[in-house]
């Protein structure tokens, strides 16, 4: 396989850390363009080029496509937490769908030739049935997934009329932090469950709050597909290495393990994980949370091949509450 350079957008965040490491571990010739608004630079490695920018900024974005011989982009850098999406969807419309565009556009100038978009399974909203096919009905109850949403649909536009083609991963909840410890969600301001979870853990916060607890679920809490940060991650470089050996064609698909737990039983989790149990207070439910939501992945593992490494509850919690300790333990020398 022919593995191009590749420029990761928010590639000092989360996933986007993640998907370094596994196309760095690959052998794909990587860079990075974040704005550090919720990322680190310390989770880049340091023989990976950074750029610090936005990519609404057209020419700073053109610029590094030029510089590193960029044919392919993976892209990441956006906002992502639902209920902020409510609040604020101007903000979301801004930083997902217009940015995008602005990236798509640098893209199609410089002649890049494969794009892969980081989507999400808000794009479903509330679906009728699971798990989700990939070609059910897309009606987003939220701002952040209709921002992913329509940026799907510039990209099948815009590889319907230009010579490159893309694909879009429509991921479920994203947990845990790479086995070998080289990077684990440091963002600002958490909101995902496990990870706040393991804050309460180490002592970070004082409670962990369950929002809504009259769902119509089997416990009356949300019901999520869990998959681990490092096998979607190695999702992506094979949905990358996908595009480049099938140029003529793009590829949406599902990342999720295919089955769902309650908010209820990934407490469960953490607290096994933890030895004791975490504080539990029930609140009422957030604005734009579906009931349930989980992947069918059927196109994900007959077309790439995919197989899960880390699938289990406790592997997934295990990696997340050893990478909050790790950042406690490098908190301590600064507070003491």
């Amino acid at each position: 396989m022919n593995k191009v350079p590749v420029l990761v957008t928010g590639g000092a965040g989360y996933i986007g850390s993640h998907a370094v490491l596994a196309l760095e571990d690959a052998g794909w010739p990587v860079a990075v363009i974040d704005d550090l608004s919720n990322g680190s630079r310390e989770a880049v490695p340091p023989d990976v080029p950074f750029y610090e920018g936005n990519i609404a900024d057209r020419a700073l974005v053109e610029r590094i496509l030029g510089e590193q011989r960029t044919q392919a982009i993976m892209h990441f850098a956006g906002s992502i937490v639902v209920p902020e999406s409510v609040e604020h969807p101007l903000k979301y419309y801004a930083n997902n769908t217009l940015a995008s565009h602005a990236l798509i556009s640098a893209a199609v100038a410089a002649g890049v030739k494969h794009i892969l978009f980081s989507s999400t399974a808000a794009t479903y909203g509330a679906p009728e049935r699971v798990p989700i096919d990939e070609d059910d009905p897309k009606i987003p109850i939220n701002p952040y997934g209709a921002s992913k949403l329509m940026t799907e649909r510039m990209l099948e536009d815009a590889a319907a009329a230009h010579p490159f083609n893309y694909g879009a991963l429509r991921y479920f909840n994203v947990a845990g932090a790479d086995p070998e410890g080289r990077a684990g969600q440091r963002g600002k301001g958490a909101t995902h469950l496990i990870k706040i979870a393991c804050e309460a853990a180490v002592g970070k916060r004082g409670h962990i709050a369950v929002y809504g607890t009259d769902y119509p679920t089997r416990d009356g809490t949300c019901i999520r597909d869990y998959i681990h940060v490092s096998d979607l991650a190695e999702a992506h470089v094979a949905a990358l290495g996908w595009l480049v050996e099938h140029p003529a064609e793009n590829l949406v698909m599902n990342c999720g393990y295919g089955k769902g737990l309650s908010v209820l039983e990934v407490l469960d989790a953490v607290d096994k994980a933890n030895g004791s149990p975490l504080e539990r207070i029930m609140e009422g439910r957030r604005a734009g949370d579906p009931p349930e939501l989980v992947a069918g992945n059927a196109r994900l593992t007959s077309t790439l091949g995919w197989r899960p490494k880390f699938a289990d509850i406790d592997i997934i919690v295990g990696d997340a509450l050893r990478w909050e300790r790790k950042l406690l333990e490098r908190m301590a020398p600064a507070a003491s």
